[in-house]
């Protein structure tokens, strides 16, 4: 089964010593909303990460995430190519 992303949405943070750029919501098959997902700036560029949450170990753990690199690589490529067009 392949998912369609039905709508991306991307808010840019404007402080730019901050490495989060924005922060996106994608709408998978016009039924199921991610929030929180973040866009991040490296030294090796632009990249997305999912929403996650901070456990009792204090690392951080996806809360929401693709199953496979070819959905990964889909959301990514959406979520930076709505970013860029800001």
């Amino acid at each position: 089964m392949k998912i369609t992303i039905t709508d991306v949405r991307v808010k840019k943070y404007e402080n730019p010593d901050n490495k989060i750029k924005a922060i996106a919501s994608i709408t998978i098959d016009d039924t199921f909303v991610i929030h929180d997902i973040k866009i991040i700036d490296s030294e090796k560029g632009l990249f997305v990460v999912m929403p996650s949450k901070k456990g009792t170990d204090g690392k951080f753990k996806d809360v929401a995430h693709p199953i496979n690199t070819e959905t990964r690589n889909m959301i990514q490529s959406m979520v930076l190519d709505k970013y860029n067009q800001l």
